[in-house]
């Protein structure tokens, strides 16, 4: 029997971990700092997103590209309704909520879709996956320039807005220049890169830790914590548990409504209910430099991220039993 240690998520533990060392000893993570993350994440960045350039199949891309109605929805669900959702909270938590875990809120909702667990989810769901893998790639790449438009909506914790095009042009260098860098390229080094493919999501989950202790170190620096109670760190658990429940719930009932195949419906489900710490944790960083608010801001986004990895997964096992049923002689999708 398997320990009950070993089940849990690694990624997890360690994103605890950053947590907790930033809460404990911050000096080492802040601007400045003798680990000088300031100068180190965003090369890591860049250099994750050159390896999913490099990695993304333009015929994986193409094999899925021609169900629009079904691209549509899913887009509109993460920069539309998501968005919505969002504003409603931002609005609705006001004298409640902090105004750093308020524009996180919001935050959580503007980004992109995941990539690698929506695809992985929709595989486990007996899903759409070429489907799958246009959608959360093309969110990717739509997130660059609509979610810094989606925050100028709101005023940040300071009580101004956004810099808009310094924040698209420092995302757009940061992520979209060498995602297009590592598809120009993918050609003539993909064969080498390959057999790596395990180390680059190693890679990738290294530089999430990073972003997310150095903005934890910054929050926990200025002081801002002690200005949260435990009861306003929960309400913002809740929050990002009942956002998931509801985009689940509503991505659902718009894939039946719209009539799409169950390998459809699964590709609308995960695709249209996740968010994207990978994408998010990087603009957070180009969005809210130096922003005392930035770990406060992240943190819906990475409570969201847990939440969903344990929901969808048990939600594809799910439906991935119903979708065998009928092979084994059960009821009719």
């Amino acid at each position: 029997m398997t320990a009950w240690w070993a089940k849990i998520d690694r990624f997890l533990l360690a994103m605890l971990v950053a947590v907790i060392a930033a809460l404990v000893w911050p000096a080492p993570g802040e601007d400045g700092g003798f680990l000088h993350l300031d100068l180190v994440t965003p090369f890591g960045i860049a250099l994750v997103f050159f390896l999913h350039g490099v990695f993304l199949s333009p015929a994986a891309m193409k094999a899925g590209a021609a169900k629009w109605r079904l691209h549509l929805a899913v887009q509109a669900t993460t920069f539309v309704l998501f968005p919505i959702l969002g504003g409603f909270l931002y609005w609705a938590t006001a004298g409640f909520l902090p105004i750093g875990s308020r524009v996180g809120v919001y935050f959580l909702c503007a980004v992109p879709s995941t990539i690698a667990s929506s695809v992985a989810m929709t595989a486990m769901a007996r899903g759409d996956v070429p489907s799958a893998v246009v959608n959360a790639s093309a969110s990717g790449l739509i997130g660059m320039i609509v979610t810094p438009l989606l925050m100028q909506a709101i005023d940040v914790a300071g009580g101004q807005p956004i810099a808009l095009m310094p924040a698209i042009t420092g995302i757009l260098l940061t992520l979209g220049l060498p995602f297009a860098l590592g598809q120009a390229l993918r050609s003539l080094i993909i064969a080498r890169l390959a057999p790596h493919k395990s180390k680059v999501s190693a890679l990738d989950r290294l530089t999430i830790l990073l972003i997310v202790y150095s903005a934890f170190c910054e929050t926990t620096a200025s002081g801002l914590w002690h200005q949260v109670s435990p009861w306003q760190l929960l309400a913002t658990g809740a929050i990002a548990f009942g956002v998931l429940i509801v985009m689940l719930g509503f991505t659902g009932v718009l894939a039946r409504a719209m009539g799409l195949t169950r390998a459809e419906r699964a590709t609308l489900i995960f695709c249209g209910s996740k968010k994207s710490l990978a994408s998010g944790a990087p603009m957070a960083k180009v969005m809210f430099a130096g922003d005392p608010h930035a770990g406060l801001i992240q943190l819906p986004l990475i409570l969201y991220h847990q939440i969903q990895l344990v929901v969808c997964t048990m939600l594809a096992s799910r439906m991935a039993r119903e979708a065998a049923a009928p092979e084994r002689g059960g009821a009719n999708p």
